[in-house]
């Protein structure tokens, strides 16, 4: 039997999942196949609707090898392992004569841990365990659904926290589970045999494709110690959002709080001398971090130092102790152990990396309203590490509506740690760039709107023109309308503003959840829905509901953003651009984003309305307009306006 052509394997899943065959599609797939055949590593922007799951499914199930497809979102985890995997793989069973086995991989913390649901959790104060059902009160939020987790272990296959419905909070899932620090191990643990994450994990191994986030893809990187089964093929799907995963995972945090949960886990499992100096130490750093002011350190203050330095000494200290003392008198002592170690290895690195000072690391203060003060350590690049932990030894797929800005995927590239296209080298990796479009008819759905004629938006202070503009916008398209803002105070400043001025309904982000409040948005096109960040990338509304998206301001980083700053002087100090390279190029990537909530269907007209002439006037503005979608411009507000009743009125029912 012929083996099936890659047209024909593309033919039929995209039969089984109910789309429609698209160009940009067939030519995604054809360059996936030709990468990983040679082993090489490839961009693609692949526009809304071009169905780019299927673009890289196909070929990477097709060639045979085992591939690992990483996300930055949980939607689209699920969509890949609930919709799109079983339809594929049943599509191409025939075809292939063989049956591709997936699976889902995510860290340990995301999986219920039997151990900690039976035995209990490691008490703070006194010796032992706890019971943290019967500690509850049933009636209370906690203690419910501390119970309803207790009935859904029974029942559960996964253990996986997103199959766990209605969700619940940091806080109750944290009395079930475990970080990887704090797992006793399978052959340690008494449930060993029956746990989550372990299955998980053996699934994995056996898998054709695991799908992971970018989160689990970083610490396998960073870290060493293999989380992944070995693959020959990874496809970065939302590759956009793959740096500042990366950046997350890599920053360390220390809190006087996270200290002294240190020391009361430890101070019961050591001699008295070395929890003392603990406990000193603890203090030391406490009364340092009362006087923290926010902002980056370009050297790590005298007072900081030594509290650190007398930190990650007694930290020292006491980890050989944990490690060679024994108290049988404490209740299922390796887990009260095992959690101890953790918090206070976690503290030891953290204060050893800040201070031996490496120059590629970046130091700040950072000052939270209800936890108070931290100091918080990132890399000031994340790209040497992906460079050499990402595009060794596998073939590399890296995909987004949104990965060539102003014109080319070079500055994409470079944040990845890719040489420009075409760069040849030793240990240069070689990629090729590839743009297939977008089934969508840009400049005929969608009209730019740079409102020209405002001012200049400042620092600070109320933007009155920009109100009196978004309320004359949102009047015109007879609410639809999804406001994206740079700051969460903007956000609210313009719901107030808005509400006391029209009677429709104007959902605010953190008034209730995203998923209900994207949900109320879809259902009633007189509703506007404000928010800031997650609403940028996470909003999929199709149809009338969303006819017009308004950014409020060009969303550069803020300018006292610690490692934002940091990273553009070191360009500058470089020789480069700095501006261009960090801040343009932060917000050409949410700017190109947050376009594309407005056409997500070949039926969506609208608007996207930019209330900030910087966009029209700079010399920055063609760079950032060059990175959105390719919608038809002006600066003219009464055609805005005009388009946008025309708009409005089509979508009305007939009366």
């Amino acid at each position: 039997m012929t083996k099936p052509s890659l047209p024909e394997l593309l033919h039929a899943a995209v039969t089984a999942v109910g789309g429609t065959e698209r160009p940009g599609q067939a030519s995604m797939a054809s360059a996936v196949a030709e990468a990983v055949d040679d082993n090489a590593h490839l961009l693609v922007q692949a526009g809304t609707g071009t169905g780019k799951s299927l673009g890289y499914l196909v070929p990477a199930l097709a060639h045979g090898e085992r591939v690992v497809v990483a996300t930055a979102t949980l939607a689209l985890q699920r969509q890949l392992v609930e919709r799109d995997l079983p339809r594929t793989v049943d599509a191409l069973q025939p075809l292939l004569r063989r049956r591709p086995q997936f699976a889902m991989l995510k860290g340990r913390s995301n999986y219920l841990c039997l151990h900690r649901l039976h035995e209990g959790v490691p008490q703070e104060e006194e010796e032992g365990l706890f019971d943290q059902f019967e500690a509850a009160a049933p009636s209370s939020k906690l203690g419910q659904d501390l119970l309803r987790m207790r009935d859904w272990a029974d029942e559960t296959e996964t253990g996986d926290r997103d199959d766990l419905t209605p969700g619940v909070s940091d806080r109750a899932w944290g009395q079930i589970s475990v970080s990887s620090r704090e797992c006793l191990g399978a052959t340690k643990c008494a449930y060993g045999a029956e746990c989550f994450a372990e299955m998980a994990r053996e699934r994995a191994k056996l898998a054709d494709v695991v799908v992971t986030n970018h989160a689990l893809l970083a610490i396998d990187a960073i870290e060493g110690a293999p989380v992944l089964p070995k693959h020959e093929v990874l496809v970065v799907d939302e590759a956009h959002e793959l740096v500042s995963r990366v950046t997350g995972v890599a920053t360390g945090e220390l809190t006087p709080g996270q200290v002294n949960r240190a020391v009361r886990r430890a101070a019961k499992l050591v001699n008295e001398k070395a929890a003392d100096a603990l406990q000193t130490a603890s203090e030391g750093f406490e009364r340092v971090m009362e006087l923290a002011l926010p902002g980056r350190l370009e050297e790590v203050p005298e007072d900081l130092g030594y509290a650190l330095m007398a930190l990650r000494d007694a930290a020292r200290t006491v980890i050989s102790a944990l490690g060679s003392t024994r108290d049988k008198s404490v209740q299922d002592e390796d887990a009260v152990r095992k959690q101890a170690m953790a918090s206070v290895e976690s503290v030891h690195s953290v204060a050893e990396r800040i201070t031996q000072g490496s120059e590629y690391d970046v130091v700040w203060y950072e000052r939270h309203d209800r936890f108070g003060a931290s100091v918080r350590v990132a890399p000031l690049s994340v790209s040497g590490l992906l460079r050499e932990k990402l595009f060794t030894d596998r073939s590399v797929v890296l995909t987004s509506a949104t990965l060539k800005l102003g014109g080319d995927f070079n500055g994409v590239g470079a944040s990845l740690g890719l040489a420009p296209e075409g760069t040849a080298g030793e240990d240069v990796p070689q990629w090729k760039g590839l743009d297939v479009g977008s089934p969508f008819d840009y400049p005929k759905q969608g009209i730019l709107y740079v409102a020209r004629h405002l001012g200049t938006p400042g620092r600070e202070g109320s933007r009155t023109d920009m109100l009196d503009e978004l309320a004359d916008l949102v009047e015109a398209a007879g609410g639809r309308t999804l406001g994206l803002f740079s700051s969460m105070r903007a956000a609210q400043a313009a719901a107030e503003e808005l509400r006391g001025r029209q009677d429709r309904p104007i959902l605010l982000q953190g008034e209730e959840t995203l998923g209900e409040l994207i949900k109320n948005f879809a259902a009633d096109p007189d509703t506007c829905l404000f928010g800031t960040l997650s609403l940028w990338q996470g909003v999929d509304v199709p149809g009338s509901s969303c006819q017009l998206v308004v950014m409020d301001r060009i969303p550069f980083p803020r300018p006292d953003d610690p490692l934002m700053s940091a990273r553009q002087k070191a360009v500058e100090e470089a020789g480069g651009n700095g501006f261009m390279a960090v801040a343009a190029t932060h917000a050409a990537l949410l700017m190109a984003q947050g376009a594309g909530r407005l056409v997500r269907a070949t039926g969506d007209k609208g608007v996207v309305a930019v209330l900030d002439p910087r966009l029209a006037n700079a010399r920055y503005g063609s760079y950032l307009r060059a990175s959105m979608p390719d919608f038809w411009y002006t600066t003219d507000r009464n055609q805005a306006r005009r388009s946008l009743a025309a708009i409005d009125a089509a979508a009305k029912p007939a009366p």
